[in-house]
Formats: structure tokens, sequence, C-alpha cells
């Protein structure tokens, strides 16, 4: 049976959000315009490079929503029962693990009074439990309406970009990789969270370190993103939601194989067998 798209193939943020806050500034690249030209897309530019950010967003969006609009999930909002309670939004915030919390928070502190302010309390009772204590459909609705307005979905993108993609990206770019090695680091992110665990990203990291170095010290780039997926897929297989593990053989491996280093389009893929490509 083909897995549940959408935030049931990821369960990713519990233990990664006990961490002390980040301070990397955000960014609203993801908004901005893709290049022009051909030209530009060629350059061996970071995936920080707005038209890159914005082909990052709908690879993960093909696995994460079977869609590549990216745009249309800040109203997104399910109880996956994965026992988080809430998943909504761009990047899968959670009401049982924290996140969602911190965005709610940081839409209060850039839009005093919205319409999802009044929810604070609730979201402060329930973290850690997937309870919905003070939230239920009233909740659900003021999310969509919320989704409608430019400052949440700033909101969102701050928070996206806070603690999971800056950090991904500037680990990446430490490390010596070029955007398929950041994409990889993000998706991967994404997916396991920000912490140390082994079966977080940090876990992924280092094991994959211990088969193989990094371009930063001295390693082969191709190498070291094999020994990243390959441990990455490792973490995958040991939980259901996650054991398939297309994602990483029919989209990131392919990449890898062509030695797009770049991720330069076009770019073909599949995800659970759906098939998805991004021509500029």
């Amino acid at each position: 049976m083909r897995p549940q798209p959408r935030r049931a193939l990821r369960i990713a943020l519990a233990a990664a959000l006990v961490a002390a806050p980040l301070t990397v500034a955000a960014t609203t690249a993801a908004q901005a315009a893709p290049a022009p030209t051909t030209a530009v897309q060629l350059k061996a530019t970071g995936l920080d490079d707005p038209h890159k950010k914005d082909i990052a967003m709908q690879l993960v969006s093909s696995a994460e929503n079977s869609s590549l609009d990216w745009k249309a999930q800040y109203k997104y909002i399910e109880d996956i029962k994965d026992g988080r309670g809430y998943t909504a939004g761009i990047i899968g915030f959670c009401s049982g693990t924290g996140d969602m919390l911190e965005l709610v928070q940081h839409y209060a502190d850039l839009k005093p009074g919205n319409v999802l302010a009044k929810y604070l309390p609730a979201l402060k009772k329930v973290n850690g439990t997937e309870s919905h204590a003070g939230l239920g459909s009233a909740f659900e609705r003021d999310w969509a309406t919320a989704a409608k307005d430019s400052v949440f979905q700033q909101a969102q993108n701050d928070e996206r970009d806070r603690v999971y993609f800056n950090p991904a990206v500037s680990q990446a770019k430490a490390d010596g990789l070029r955007a398929l090695g950041q994409f990889a680091y993000y998706d991967a992110i994404v997916m396991h969270g920000p912490g140390n665990s082994s079966d977080s990203f940090g876990g992924i990291r280092a094991a994959a370190m211990k088969k193989a170095k990094t371009p930063a010290q001295g390693g082969d780039e191709a190498t070291y993103l094999k020994a990243f997926l390959d441990a990455r897929k490792v973490v995958m297989k040991k939980e259901e939601a996650h054991s398939d593990t297309s994602r990483v053989d029919t989209e990131q491996l392919v990449f890898l194989n062509a030695k797009n280093f770049d991720l330069n389009p076009p770019l073909k893929w599949k995800v659970y067998g759906d098939s998805y490509a991004i021509n500029s």
C-alpha cells in the first residue's frame, strides 16, 4: 500500500525542538521570483539562491504533499494520528512538539491580536502531547483564515528558515557540499529533525562521516553524499511511515548518479511512484 502522502511520511520533530533556539536570521528568499535566464540558473549557486530555494521547496513538497505547489500548503492542518497532535503548514509544524507554538508566537510578535494569538495558552498546555484541548475545529478554521494573511505566510517562512533551511544549508556549505548536498541535508532535517540523536539529522551525518570524508575534509563529494543517503535510508527504514525510501532512491540518487551537484534543471524524478519534472 502506498504510504499516505503529506506529513505521515515525516515523523521528526519532538527531540529536535528541545534544543536552544537558533539565531540565524530569517529570509524571504523562498518567495522571490525565479531566475529569468538559463545562463543564471546554470551558475554553481547554492541552495540559498532564490531560484534554487524554490526548487528545493518543490522537491520536498513532491514527497510531503504529492504536489509541486508548496505555497498551497500554508493552509494545511490535520491530525495524522502520529501522537504529535496537529500537523500543519509548509513544513509540518506540530502542536505536540513545540514548533507550532513557536510559529504562532512569532506570528503574534509580527502581528499582535491576530486570529491565532488567542490559542497561545492552549498551545502551551498541549505541547508535548497529542491533545487538542482548547483547539479543535475552531482552531482549524482560524488556521485556514490565517493562512490567507501574508504576515502568517511570512511567519511560516521565517520558522522554516530558522529551524530547518538555514542550519541545513549552513552545515552543508561548511562540509563543502554544493546545491545537491545542501538539498540532501535540508530534506533530511525536514523529515528527521535537527537534533543529534542517532535517528536525527545530526546522527545521520555522523554515521555518514564514519564511512566517508566530507569534501571539506578532502573527500570526494559523490562518495560522501552516497554515504549520507545510505545512512539516512537506514534510519528511514526503522519507522513504518518512513520505510518507503523512494524520495532518496528515485529522487536524490537519480540526481547524484547524473552528477548534477548543482541541482540544475531540467530535473525529472519519482516519489512513491508519481513522476515529477522541473524544466527551468
